[in-house]
């Protein structure tokens, strides 16, 4: 059964409307074009971006907003909690070509909060409120709020947060449906994304437990919600994206890739990604995290995923991946992706 209709964000159409979440250290330009090639999702996002780095002129902040043609649409994802200067940031990323603005009122890690930003603005609701409305303010381009249920189960804030952000002039809701208490563990709350559905008129997007196609069919049944936005099960494996887009559209699923496909797009990826920060050393390393993840599946993968993870230069990478997948030949690797 196809359940897919595609939505628009302001004047940006979302198509499919599968959604490649913004994620740390994941969603640089090297991944998001393989996302986008491979995947073919309708909307991207950023890794987040501090408002307070891009006010004080970090080069290393400024560069995670590059844009390039082939990515769009790209929603820049912000972070902060003086309006002023979340303004003025959302002001440079609509230059440097974002197609949208999301700020970020989801993460959890300590080193956001403690600056009242993130997820600690679902406890301060004016501040929340005067963040959305300083950032529509100052830009033309669609602005959307990334956030959580709330900061615990004792303060659910995101049901009374989300007409007042649409109010001050978000165009699109998404609700990672866990609180930031729960992180990542436990279970998200569809039952919330379905209560805000109903409670704005702008899209609502959802996250959180995406783990299969059919998870995302049923969140868009059980939910109304009007695009699913995936970030984990994404990671190191753009092919599912196509497979969500696949299922909600009632196609057949396409083919798991075989260990060829994921050692190619592994090396791509991190070729790509020295390319972009023109540190061999450095680049291999922020990936290799990810790079494991290319071997799931392979029963084999404990030695190669160790050894991925003392690699520094492309060439390791090369050797690691060519002999996991001389080892793999032959093993139904499908079955277990």
């Amino acid at each position: 059964m196809a359940v897919m209709k595609p939505f628009w964000i302001g004047s940006v159409l979302v198509d499919p409307p599968v959604v490649l979440a913004p994620m740390e250290d994941v969603t640089n330009i090297a991944f998001r074009l393989l996302a986008k090639e491979i995947g073919g999702p309708g909307l991207m996002f950023t890794e987040f971006i501090s408002a307070n780095a891009i006010h004080y002129g970090a080069d290393k902040s400024r560069r995670k907003m590059t844009v390039d043609e082939r990515e769009r649409p790209l929603g820049i994802q912000i972070f902060g909690s003086d309006p002023a200067i979340m303004a003025e940031t959302a002001r440079i990323a609509e230059d440097m070509g974002a197609d949208l603005v999301d700020i970020n009122m989801g993460c959890w890690v300590p080193k956001v909060v403690r600056l009242g930003s993130g997820a600690a603005l679902l406890k301060e609701p004016d501040a929340a409120a005067a963040v959305v409305e300083a950032v529509a303010g100052a830009v033309k381009i669609p602005v959307t709020v990334k956030l959580r249920a709330g900061w615990d189960h004792s303060q659910l804030a995101a049901p009374e947060l989300a007409p007042r952000f649409e109010s001050a002039g978000a165009q699109a809701i998404t609700l990672h449906a866990r609180t930031a208490r729960q992180g990542m563990g436990g279970a998200a709350d569809w039952n919330l994304i379905a209560d805000i559905k109903t409670r704005v008129k702008v899209p609502v997007m959802g996250n959180g437990d995406i783990r299969a196609p059919e998870d995302a069919e049923r969140m868009l049944l059980e939910t109304g919600c009007d695009g699913v936005m995936i970030g984990r099960a994404a990671v190191s494996n753009p092919w599912f994206l196509r497979s969500v887009a696949a299922y909600l559209g009632g196609e057949p699923l396409p083919p798991e890739p075989t260990m060829e496909e994921r050692r190619n797009v592994a090396l791509r990826h991190v070729r790509a990604h020295v390319e972009f920060l023109g540190d061999e050393r450095r680049a291999v390393s922020s990936l290799r995290g990810q790079l494991t993840g290319y071997l799931k599946g392979f029963e084999r993968a404990a030695a190669y995923r160790e050894r991925l993870c003392r690699a520094s230069s492309i060439a390791e990478v090369d050797a690691i991946l060519w002999e996991a997948g001389q080892k793999s030949h032959g093993q139904n690797l499908a079955a277990k992706f």
